[in-house]
C-alpha cells in the first residue's frame, strides 16, 4: 500500500488537483467566496493545497471545515442551507484566523472558541419585521418607495431577463420588487424579510449583497454587459422588439449609428422610431400629457358629441412623468363608439399632429372569449399606436430663431383605445396598471400578433395579479373586456372598478395605490 503522504489525488472539477499531496485526509476545506473575493479565494486555495490540505471548489457533504471571512455564523448557515436542501451540514464553521494559523503551522491547528464563527448580534427589539399579502392586488402601493435601491436592482435584473426572453425569471423579480415597494419602511436587515411572499433564493442573494456592500455584483456586471447595453439601445427604438434587436446584435450592430450605417431595411414604425429616438426616450411630463389630452379630447368630441375620454396609465395613478400617454375613449350609448377611431385619427393627421400611426380593429367577441377559451393576456380593443407631434408653447412676444423653430415641437408616444361602455370599467382597470415597462420600451406594434402578445405579457403587474387572483382564488376569468364566473357559468357585469373588486372578493384599491 502506498504511504498516505505520497498518495496522489485524481484530477476532478472539485477537490485538490492532480499532483497535490494530501497530508491530512481527515480535513476537507471549503473556502467561502462571499466577501472574500474570487481572486483571494483562488490564492488561498492554492496555498492550502501546497501545504497538503484537501480543498473542495464546490460545497458538498464531504467538507469538514468551512472557512469564511467577515461573515457571521447565521449568514454562512443560510448560504449552506441553500446549497444542501433539507439537510443540516455538520462542517465546522470557522473564521479565516483558523486557516491562517494552520497555514503558518503547516498542519490543522486545534479549533478554539475564538476560531468559530459568531452569531450576528441583532437585538430583536430593534428589527422591524414586515408582513404583506401574497398578491399585489391585495396590497396598497403608493408612489412613495422606501426601498428604491433594492427595487431598482431587482427591476434591472427583471428587465435583463425579459430582454433575454426568460419570462418566468423576469416575472419573479418583478413580483419581488413589488413586495418591497409596498413596505412602509426601508429594509435594513435580512431578518425583516422573513416570511414575506415572492422572495426566492436568487432575490434574497441580491438583496443581501446590496444591504451589505451597497450594490449587487450581479447587477453591476449586467450593466457592463455588451449585450445588455446594446439591447437597451436597440429596443428603445419604437417598433423594435427583442428578437429583431438580438438579430442585429449577432450582426454586430450595437448602437444607433451602426444601425444607420448598416443598410438594414426598416419598416415604417422602426424608421419613425429611429428618426425620433431622442424624443421618445425622454420622459413625458404631466403638463405635456395634459396638453395632448386637450387636443385629443377636442377632436374626439367634435367627431362624436357626448364621447368620454380618460387619461389612463401611470398618470392616472398619480405619476408626474411617464414614457407615453394613454387615453381610453367610450360613449355612454353602446355602439355609438363604432367607427370613431378612423375619424379621430384622420382629423389628427389632417391637423399635422401625427408623425406615425397604426390602427388595429376591435376583434373581441364575447361569445368566443368567455367560457370556451381562457382569458387572453392582451385585450382586443380598437387601438391606435402613434407618435404625436406636440408643439412647444411659446411665450407672448417671444421670437424664435430658425433653429429654435425647427425644435419647436417634440415627439411623444400616444396610445388611443376605444371601448364599448359595457366593457369600459374592465378596460379602465386593465389600462390603469401598474405597468411594468422597460425604461426604453421595446415596441412591437408593427410586428406579428404573437410578438405583441409576448410583449404585453410583461406590461401590467397589478392587472396580472388580479387575473391570477381571479383564476386561483375565485375560479373566475378576468380580462380587460369582461369577468366570467366559471362556477356560475355566466358573466358578471360591472359599471365601475369598485364593482369588479367586489365581484373578486377584494377590498377596493384606488389607482393612486396600485403602483406595484
Amino acid at each position: 500500500m502506498v504511504p498516505l503522504k505520497r498518495r496522489k489525488v485524481v484530477s476532478s472539477e472539485t477537490g485538490s488537483k492532480a499532483g497535490d499531496q494530501i497530508k491530512f485526509p481527515q480535513v476537507v476545506l471549503f473556502l467561502l467566496e462571499r466577501k472574500m473575493g474570487a481572486s483571494r479565494r483562488g490564492f488561498l486555495s492554492e496555498l492550502s493545497r501546497k501545504k497538503g490540505f484537501q480543498v473542495e471548489e464546490k460545497f458538498s457533504e464531504t467538507v469538514t471545515h468551512v472557512i469564511s471571512e467577515n461573515n457571521s455564523a447565521s449568514e454562512v448557515r443560510t448560504w449552506l442551507d441553500s446549497q444542501v436542501k433539507g439537510q443540516t451540514p455538520s462542517a465546522h464553521l470557522l473564521d479565516i484566523s483558523w486557516f491562517t494559523e494552520s497555514m503558518k503551522a503547516g498542519l490543522p491547528v486545534q479549533i478554539l472558541n475564538r476560531h468559530r464563527l459568531q452569531e450576528q448580534q441583532t437585538p430583536e427589539e430593534e428589527v422591524v419585521a414586515f408582513s404583506v399579502p401574497s398578491y399585489a392586488c391585495q396590497r396598497r402601493t403608493t408612489l412613495e418607495n422606501h426601498n428604491t435601491v433594492l427595487t431598482d436592482a431587482l427591476s434591472l435584473l427583471a428587465e435583463n431577463a425579459e430582454l433575454s426572453d426568460e419570462e418566468g425569471r423576469g416575472v419573479a423579480f418583478r413580483r419581488a420588487a413589488a413586495v418591497l415597494k409596498s413596505l412602509p419602511e426601508a429594509v435594513t436587515s435580512m431578518t425583516q424579510l422573513r416570511g414575506l411572499p415572492c422572495l426566492g433564493d436568487h432575490t434574497l442573494r441580491v438583496i443581501k449583497d446590496v444591504l451589505e456592500n451597497g450594490a449587487s455584483s450581479e447587477v453591476e456586471s449586467t450593466k457592463q454587459s455588451e449585450r445588455y447595453k446594446a439591447l437597451k439601445v436597440l429596443t428603445g427604438i419604437f417598433g423594435v422588439g427583442v428578437k429583431t434587436a438580438d438579430r442585429w446584435i449577432r450582426e454586430r450592430i450595437l448602437d444607433l449609428q451602426q444601425l444607420r450605417d448598416s443598410g438594414q431595411t426598416l419598416n415604417r414604425a422602426q424608421q419613425a422610431g429611429l428618426d425620433h429616438y431622442d424624443d421618445l426616450n425622454q420622459p413625458v411630463s404631466k403638463a405635456e400629457a395634459d396638453s395632448i389630452s386637450e387636443i385629443v379630447e377636442r377632436v374626439v368630441v367634435s367627431v362624436l358629441p357626448g364621447a368620454q375620454m380618460n387619461l389612463i396609465g401611470g398618470f392616472r395613478r398619480g405619476k408626474q412623468t411617464g414614457h407615453d400617454v394613454d387615453f381610453l375613449i367610450t360613449h355612454p350609448e353602446e355602439g355609438r363608439e363604432e367607427g370613431l377611431m378612423p375619424k379621430v385619427v384622420s382629423s389628427l393627421e389632417a391637423q399635422g399632429f401625427l408623425l406615425y400611426q397604426k390602427t388595429t380593429r376591435n376583434s373581441y367577441l364575447e361569445s368566443k372569449e368567455g367560457p370556451g377559451r381562457p382569458s387572453s393576456n392582451m385585450d382586443r380593443f380598437e387601438r391606435c399606436f402613434s407618435i404625436f407631434k406636440l408643439l412647444k408653447k411659446v411665450k407672448h412676444g417671444e421670437m424664435l430663431t430658425e433653429e429654435e423653430q425647427r425644435k419647436g415641437w417634440r415627439a411623444v408616444r400616444v396610445d388611443l383605445v376605444v371601448s364599448p361602455m359595457s366593457q369600459f370599467a374592465f378596460a379602465l382597470l386593465g389600462w390603469t396598471g401598474s405597468k411594468v415597462t422597460f425604461k426604453n420600451p421595446p415596441l412591437c406594434f408593427s410586428s406579428s400578433l404573437k410578438k405583441l402578445k409576448l410583449l404585453l405579457l410583461f406590461l401590467k403587474l397589478f392587472e396580472r395579479e388580479l387575473r391570477r387572483w381571479a383564476g386561483h382564488e375565485r375560479s373566475m376569468s378576468l380580462s380587460s373586456h369582461a369577468l366570467f364566473d366559471s362556477q356560475q357559468g355566466r358573466y358578471l357585469r360591472a359599471t365601475s372598478e369598485e364593482e369588479i373588486f367586489s365581484h373578486l372578493g377584494l377590498e377596493f384599491i384606488p389607482p393612486s395605490e396600485r403602483n406595484a
